[in-house]
C-alpha cells in the first residue's frame, strides 16, 4: 500500500465512522475509546494471521507431525493468540438475532483473560451503542483494504484517529489533552536521537514517544524493535500494547 494509499482509507475509515457518530447521539469523547477498541480487534486478527502461517512453516515435523501453535510461538512472533470468539470475523459474520455489544465485550474479556497486562485497559461499554450502530461499525473497519493490511498500516490510521478525536475536543472533555500529533513528536525524537540509554516519557499516553523511537533505531542503526528494553509500564502507557502488541511479551 502506498502512503497515498494509506492516507485515502484513512480519510475513508474516519468519514464513515464520524458520520455514523454524527446521527448518533454520543459525543467524541464517548466514542474514542470503543473506536479505537474496534481498530484493535481488526489488528489483532490480521496479525494474528499474518503471523500464524509464519509459524506454521517455522516449526520443524516431529515422529508424529509438527506441534500445536501454543501463544507463546504467537508472542514471540509479535502477535496474540485469539479465540475464535474474539476474532473480528467472528463478528462480522455474527447472526442479526444475536448480541452485537455483548458479542464485542466478550471479545475484550477474552484477550484480557489471556493477556493480564491489557487487564483493565480495553473497552467494555459497547452495551453503550445501539446494535445497529455497532454492526455499521464492524462492516467499516471489514472493508477488503482494511482485511488485507499488514505492516505498519493499523498504527498509521490509530495515530490518524487520535488525532482526529483530538481536534473533536475529546481529550478535553476527559480532562486534558491525550494526544501529540506524530510530526511533532518525530520532531522531538529527532533532535533527541535516541540510539542509546533509557527513553523516558512521564508524559506517556498513546505511546508515540516510544514508537516514534523505534522508528528512529530502525531506521539509524538497523536494530529491531524487538531489540528495545522498554522501562515504561503498561499502565502508565496503556495504549502501547494496543498498538505494539509483542510489548506483552518483551517488556523489562
Amino acid at each position: 500500500m502506498t502512503n497515498e494509499q494509506l492516507k485515502q482509507l484513512e480519510a475513508e475509515l474516519w468519514n464513515a465512522a464520524d458520520s455514523l457518530r454524527a446521527n448518533s447521539k454520543l459525543t467524541a469523547a464517548e466514542y474514542k475509546d470503543p473506536i479505537l477498541g474496534l481498530v484493535f480487534l481488526r489488528f489483532a486478527q490480521n496479525i494474528y494471521e499474518e503471523k500464524k502461517v509464519l509459524i506454521e512453516k517455522s516449526i520443524p515435523d516431529g515422529p508424529r507431525g509438527k506441534r500445536a501453535i501454543t501463544k507463546e510461538d504467537f508472542l514471540a512472533a509479535g502477535a496474540m493468540m485469539l479465540h475464535d470468539k474474539a476474532k473480528y470475523d467472528y463478528l462480522a459474520n455474527l447472526p442479526e438475532g444475536k448480541d452485537m455489544a455483548d458479542a464485542i465485550n466478550q471479545a475484550m474479556r477474552l484477550i484480557e483473560d489471556d493477556y493480564p497486562d491489557l487487564q483493565g485497559i480495553l473497552p467494555k461499554n459497547y452495551q453503550e451503542f445501539e446494535q445497529d450502530l455497532l454492526r455499521e461499525l464492524i462492516r467499516v473497519f471489514n472493508k477488503e483494504a482494511v482485511r488485507n493490511a499488514t505492516g505498519d498500516v493499523f498504527g498509521r490510521i490509530y495515530e490518524y484517529f487520535l488525532m482526529k478525536f483530538s481536534m473533536q475536543g475529546a481529550g478535553a472533555q476527559e480532562g486534558g489533552e491525550f494526544f501529540t500529533p506524530p510530526s511533532l513528536v518525530q520532531l522531538i525524537v529527532n533532535f533527541v536521537e535516541p540510539e542509546h540509554g533509557v527513553v523516558l516519557d512521564p508524559a506517556c499516553g498513546s505511546g508515540g514517544m516510544f514508537v516514534q523511537t523505534g522508528y528512529f533505531i530502525q531506521n539509524h542503526t538497523g536494530k529491531g524493535v524487538n531489540a528495545l528494553h522498554w522501562k515504561n509500564t503498561i499502565r502508565d502507557c496503556r495504549m502501547l500494547p494496543i498498538r505494539k502488541p509483542w510489548l506483552l511479551s518483551d517488556r523489562r
